[in-house]
């Protein structure tokens, strides 16, 4: 009896061809499994089949077609189902980012208010109401020299407001305020006051409240009568461009050089308006005991 060779002892066209004999056997032990159990396959070739250039043994497949059941089509209610779900999905997404964007922008405005809270800004004071009328206003005094302030210069829809303009309090003295003025071309030398009232102008000549301290940026507001209590504006048509006027503060002087005079209506207080540079403004009664209109000089700062 022939001893049986080892795996180590063949060469590697015994293992080869034992090799294909292994697959051939177990190929037809499933072809039969299928044949029992009512399968009919096509066969592709194996390796022994492409070694020999033999044909590949066909297995009819008609019976497999027949069996090979119909696809099922598709449920039209079902896809338009997936569809209208398909889309509340979108718009709830939609709809999260819409709430998300909502709650960020929330967050931001409460961080800002928060800020502003925990750090206030500094407080700009409130610009007082303008005038209705330019100050210095009166009657011609009569012989014995008395006057009165002139209401004929107010409109008559205008009083009530001049009236609760009345009451606007006098600020408190402080260091930066103007306390004395000098014209030296027309003689003027003579004690600032606060506001431009009927009394505080008997005292010299008056600021109007509101108006900016000398050397500030703005407009300097004073006003002062032509032909009662010293007469001190009464030579104001005789200024002109290039003259001095010098305002005192209880610390130094600042000097503005006239620039223009006009003569302007009693109700045109846009004369009175800030600037965006460092101005002066004088105003009184004109002409000479008429006091029908008013005489305005414009001067800007000089240092």
């Amino acid at each position: 009896m022939a001893r049986r060779k080892t795996p180590e002892e063949l060469s590697v066209e015994e293992l080869r061809r034992l090799l294909v004999e292994k697959r051939r056997g177990a190929r037809k032990e499933r072809l039969e499994h299928f044949r029992r159990t009512g399968r009919v396959i096509s066969v592709a070739p194996d390796l022994s089949d492409l070694d020999s250039h033999q044909p590949s043994p066909i297995v009819d497949t008609t019976e497999a077609r027949e069996s090979t059941p119909d696809p099922i089509p598709a449920n039209p209610r079902r896809k338009f189902m997936d569809r209208v779900l398909l889309g509340v999905e979108v718009l709830a997404v939609i709809g999260l980012i819409g709430v998300l964007l909502n709650g960020l922008g929330l967050l931001r405005t409460l961080n800002t208010e928060v800020v502003a809270a925990l750090n206030p800004e500094t407080a700009t004071p409130t610009p007082l109401v303008m005038a209705i009328i330019l100050p210095s206003g009166h009657v011609p005094p009569d012989a014995q020299g008395n006057t009165q302030p002139n209401e004929a210069e107010i409109p008559d829809h205008l009083r009530p407001m001049v009236q609760s303009l009345a009451n606007v309090p006098i600020p408190t003295a402080a260091p930066d305020q103007a306390v004395r003025i000098q014209i030296p071309s027309i003689n003027v030398d003579a004690p600032i006051v606060q506001g431009d009232g009927w009394e505080q102008l008997k005292k010299g000549v008056g600021q109007y409240v509101g108006s900016p301290d000398p050397g500030q940026d703005g407009n300097v507001v004073l006003s002062a009568h032509n032909d009662v209590y010293g007469e001190l504006f009464r030579y104001l048509d005789r200024l002109v461009p290039g003259d001095q006027i010098i305002v005192y503060t209880q610390q130094r002087q600042h000097v503005y050089i006239v620039d223009r005079t006009v003569l302007v209506e009693p109700t045109a207080v846009e004369v009175m308006a800030s600037s965006g540079s460092p101005t002066v403004t004088l105003i009184s009664c004109y002409p000479y005991l008429v006091d029908k209109q008013r005489i305005v000089v414009f001067a800007r700062y000089q240092n």
